[in-house]
Formats: C-alpha cells, structure tokens, sequence
C-alpha cells in the first residue's frame, strides 16, 4: 500500500441530494420520518430504573425569540438553534439554565418544547437548510450536508499517512461533490464514533436500512478466541468459508431460530468455566451484515451495497472511537467541491501516542 497516495475506496450514490455521516453501528436508530423512541437495547445496559424512565421521556427543544441565533450559538450546548434528546429529568433544569444564560447576556430568546419529538430525517433537512451541521441522534452526533450530486455516481477516496510509532493510518477520507479547485474550508460539525466505523448514506436511502432483521431470513454465527477449538470440536463447527474471517470458527447460512440457539448454547458453554476464553458474534443476514462482511474481507476495510435504490460506504477509521471533523470545502463561487472527514491529525496523534507512554511505563 502507498503511503500519502490517494486511494480510491468506491463510489456512493445520493439520489436526495443529501448526505448523511455516522456511525454505522447506530444506523439502526434511525428513526425516519418517525418520532425517534429510546432503543430498549440500548436501554438494557442502564442499570437505574428512573434514569431509564427519564431517557423514555427526553424531550427535543428549539430556541425561539428574535436573538434565538446568537443565544444559541453562545449557550454552545448543540449545533444550530435545536436540542435534542434532553432526558426528561433534566428539562426542566437545562430550560432554566438557558434562561439563566440569556438574562445574563442580555438575549430575547427563550427554548420551547417540540410536540411531537423530531424525527431524524427531519433533523438532517434542517442540517442541510442551515448549509450543513451535525445534530444528535440518541445522544450521538451525526453530521448532514445537502449540495450534492443527485444522478451520478460520486467518488470517495482516502489519504494514508505514516505516523510513525502509531502506524500508518487513515488521515482523511474525501467525498469528491464538484470539479472546482477548493480555495476555503468550513468546519460543518463533527461525528462520534464508538463502534470504530463510519457510514456514508443517503438520508432518503437510510429509510430501508436493516441493522438488525435478516433480508433472506438467515443468519451467521461465528466465534473466535482462546477456546474456539475446544468449541469447535464440542459444538462441530467448521472454520468460515469468508475472506478476512481466518481463526473464525461458526456456521453460516442458518435459520434464524437455529442460529440463535446454537449463539445461546454457546454463550452458555463459555460461561460455565471462567477459563474459557470465546467472543461469539450472532450475525443476521441484514444490510449491516453485508456491508461488514465486505470491510472485513478487504484490504481497505471498507464495504459498499445497496439500501434502499442507494448506493452506502461503509469504512473503519483506522483511528478506532471519537469525535471527527467534518469539512465543507468550497470553490471561490462559494459551491461545494468535496466534503472532508479528518480521521488523523496532529492533536489525536499526540493522544494516542501518549497512550502508547503510559502503557510502556506500566
């Protein structure tokens, strides 16, 4: 691999005009054009019952009044003149400091409640109205931006650069919108990450995506680890037929209700002995599936599949979790000429690499 050339990772499609960035692992939150409701997986892992309760409720704010712009900008808690997903608990608190914020900077604004709750995608038209931001999507930030290409295939390629004690990594990732020659940046938000992987979809194709429901009604399991041919032998499972998938054991193609039972049996098997070493993963034949079966069998870790008449990319940062910028990068008419995913920089680098001293210290 060439490191500081610019490799070409695929192509997407974008049919609206709009263009929505996350976390490929939350894409399955995606509330469409519904009001968005907490995830009660997600709610599994809350341990309080009334903090549970209070996600339930959480509540989406705008500002209103003649200074709504600048008292939003300044109160500086989301992008835009909108909160979303404040927990119910903590309405009526946040309302006061905004308040509070307001009467001591001298703004004429004040928030109201939005009845219904905004779905997501009307949260991502208002992104693109305001020229591209990012807004929260059950707490996690997602970037929108609107201004590109509705009946062609548009290009993605991405720089890898060598950070020396860290590696050679991802850099940035660049959608290519227009012809021109970039002359200014703007930075449009940033998107978090916590499951090491970013997804790059329409925001009209996202209404098909299938995180978790099989399409043809089957699933995978696999597993991996310290005891795998120990359960290989007890369970008779044979290694994945799948490129990228080596020291994996599992079966693939089962109903569904086949595959639960036997990811169920071996789960509990692991658990019986603490000396049993096994990471089991139940993997339903859904849009997620696909698209995570190509990032591992190839060499950029990047998939790329169809959603619902689009054409989605999915890729691994290199970088791992965090929060990365995003950047509108325009031409001297002021025209969108690429949009630009910083994934390294100098300041992660430097966090990374402090990392790095204090594990060869312990």
């Amino acid at each position: 691999m060439t490191i500081g050339a610019q490799i070409h990772l695929g192509s997407i499609t974008c049919p609206s005009g709009r263009l929505v960035i996350a976390d490929t692992g939350y894409l399955g939150l995606w509330s469409g054009g519904a009001p968005p409701v907490a995830d009660e997986s997600l709610l599994a892992g809350v341990d309080d019952p009334a903090l549970r309760e209070s996600i339930r409720a959480a509540a989406d704010l705008v500002v209103v009044g003649p200074d709504a712009e600048p008292a939003a900008r300044s109160f500086d808690r989301q992008a835009g003149i909108w909160l979303y997903d404040i927990p119910g608990h903590g309405v009526e608190e946040f309302t006061a400091a905004f308040t509070e914020h307001c009467r001591a900077h001298g703004f004429d604004a004040r928030l109201e409640r939005e009845r219904p709750r905004v779905p997501h995608r009307e949260r991502a038209e208002r992104c693109v109205r305001a020229g591209g931001l990012e807004f929260v999507m059950h707490g996690v930030p997602v970037v929108a931006i609107g201004g590109l290409p509705t009946d062609r295939p548009i290009e993605v390629t991405a720089t890898r650069r060598d950070f020396g004690r860290i590696g050679a990594r991802w850099e940035s990732v660049v959608i290519a919108v227009g012809a021109g020659e970039p002359v200014s940046s703007r930075l449009v938000g940033h998107v978090g990450v916590d499951a090491a992987r970013l997804s790059l979809v329409d925001a009209d194709g996202l209404a098909a995506w299938r995180h978790e429901e099989p399409i043809d009604g089957l699933a995978d399991v696999a597993f991996w680890g310290g005891s795998d041919q120990e359960a290989a032998a007890r369970f008779g499972a044979s290694p994945l037929p799948y490129p990228g998938e080596d020291g994996t054991y599992g079966w693939v193609d089962l109903p569904v209700d086949e595959a639960v039972d036997r990811a169920i049996a071996l789960r509990d098997w692991q658990a019986a002995d603490p000396e049993r070493r096994l990471m089991v993963d139940f993997r339903p034949h859904s849009h997620h599936w696909q698209v995570m079966a190509q990032v591992r069998a190839t060499e950029h870790e990047t998939g790329t599949i169809e959603v619902g008449g689009t054409r989605t990319m999915c890729f691994m940062t290199s970088w791992g979790d965090g929060f990365f910028p995003v950047h509108a990068d325009e031409d001297a008419a002021g025209d969108l000429v690429r949009i630009r995913i910083v994934l390294g920089d100098p300041e992660r680098r430097a966090r990374l690499e402090a990392m790095y001293d204090r594990w060869s210290l312990d």
